[in-house]
């Protein structure tokens, strides 16, 4: 008999936000490799474009994670989805043809408004009492596969009706309701916050306060059995980043029509909603690094036979590649979640920040890599090589965490 996964009521609240501004967020986003192709950008420009939104992420995560102790991550969160908001109102008033700059300025902004709200939420998650960390942030990243079953349908009928000004100004109402849902939701939640020390509150905040707490943090994934799990769940972020910049122009390569891709996105996300919960169960069962071993492996066997089918053009297999490749995308993001989450408990908001700081950095790069070597590889090598990467990675990592787990136990 299937019971549905226990979910607590700041997991629900906060994967509610997230859902949320990933609705807001895809209504244009799958269409957007397209929108900039439109514009004038070439390939290589488009991988850079999500490196111009992905890379400050990382680098403002620390930022956020302090701020995140000193003032309340919901009104964090809250300017974060505001963020977005805005960000959708430039998206209406700048061409990219024409200002260049102003666009890929808005990028940065884009990259700055997600870090406020993803340290914020992971925060909120990390400081909460949970039952089952590894279930909570399974909750959280499914969210935006729930979004994605219903906003490219929604998006596309609105860039069908009114182009893509009334997507953005959809997705511009929406994002501000969010806000308003963080404000008054994750809110109400009672977050622990550092206080400020002696003097701090006249002098103000010192950033360079930041690197000493995270001096610690850092020192703990040292160790090698750390090390080696993030490492390998790094992997699957940077072939993250290869199909981010170039997946959709992978199936426009195929000749596929709009509507088809839009059909497909919407199914692939419909069906894993109902699988997702098995997933969860699974995933709240299983030890962390089990988690992410598993996850690697299964993205990578699916994005090498996704490389290789491709060819066939069949709807059918290239659906069952991706849909594989997200499943271990899912079971091996929670399982460095709920292993950071675990590690770095007594520091909450350096595991906030870190953790966000590992996909965006993990995508920028992996954008960056695409970029440069899509122009001479295509499409479909890229991805078999991708997936050769972390397969090997994971290999290699699930050696060296045997041998090391073996001396240390001797």
């Amino acid at each position: 008999m299937f019971v549905f996964p226990k979910i607590e009521k700041i997991t629900l609240d906060v994967s509610i936000s997230h859902f949320l501004l990933m609705f807001g967020y895809k209504l244009f986003s799958l269409y957007f490799p397209l929108f900039l192709i439109a514009r004038g950008l070439s390939l290589p420009q488009g991988g850079y474009t999500y490196l111009l939104i992905y890379l400050p992420i990382a680098i403002f995560a620390p930022v956020v994670g302090f701020l995140s102790g000193k003032i309340n991550p919901a009104i964090l969160a809250a300017f974060g989805t505001f963020g977005y908001g805005f960000y959708c109102l430039e998206m209406i008033l700048i061409n990219p043809a024409q200002n260049p700059i102003l666009f890929f300025q808005a990028q940065i902004f884009l990259g700055i408004s997600a870090a406020l709200f993803f340290v914020s939420a992971r925060k909120i998650l990390i400081s909460s009492k949970l039952e089952n960390h590894n279930r909570a942030f399974a909750w959280f990243y499914s969210s935006p596969y729930y979004a994605s079953a219903i906003a490219p349908a929604v998006g596309a009928l609105v860039i069908w009706q009114f182009d893509f000004y009334g997507v953005f100004i959809l997705g511009l109402i929406l994002q501000f309701l969010n806000a308003v849902f963080c404000l008054s939701r994750l809110g109400a939640q009672k977050i622990p916050l550092t206080p400020f020390k002696n003097g701090e509150e006249k002098a103000g905040i010192h950033f360079l306060n930041i690197f000493k707490n995270y001096q610690k943090a850092f020192k703990k994934l040292k160790e090698r059995n750390i090390f080696i799990l993030l490492s390998v769940s790094f992997s699957v972020l940077i072939l993250a980043g290869f199909y981010r910049a170039f997946f959709v122009l992978f199936l426009k390569d195929l000749n596929w029509s709009q509507n088809f891709i839009l059909l497909f996105i919407s199914l692939l996300s419909l069906i894993f909603i109902p699988i997702s919960f098995f997933i969860i169960k699974r995933i709240g069962k299983t030890g962390s690094g089990k988690n992410i071993f598993q996850g690697v492996i299964i993205t990578g066997i699916f994005s090498i036979a996704l490389g290789g089918l491709s060819t066939l053009a069949s709807f059918s297999t290239i659906f069952m590649a991706k849909f594989g490749q997200s499943i271990g995308g899912i079971i091996a993001g929670s399982g460095r979640s709920g292993f950071l989450s675990k590690k770095l408990k007594k520091c909450p908001e350096q595991a906030s920040a870190i953790d966000t700081i590992f996909s965006p950095l993990g995508i920028a790069i992996g954008s960056l890599i695409s970029g440069l070597i899509i122009g001479f590889l295509g499409f479909n090598n890229l991805f078999i090589l991708g997936g050769i990467f972390v397969i090997i990675t994971a290999i290699i990592g699930k050696i060296l965490w045997r041998r090391n787990n073996t001396d240390t136990k001797n």
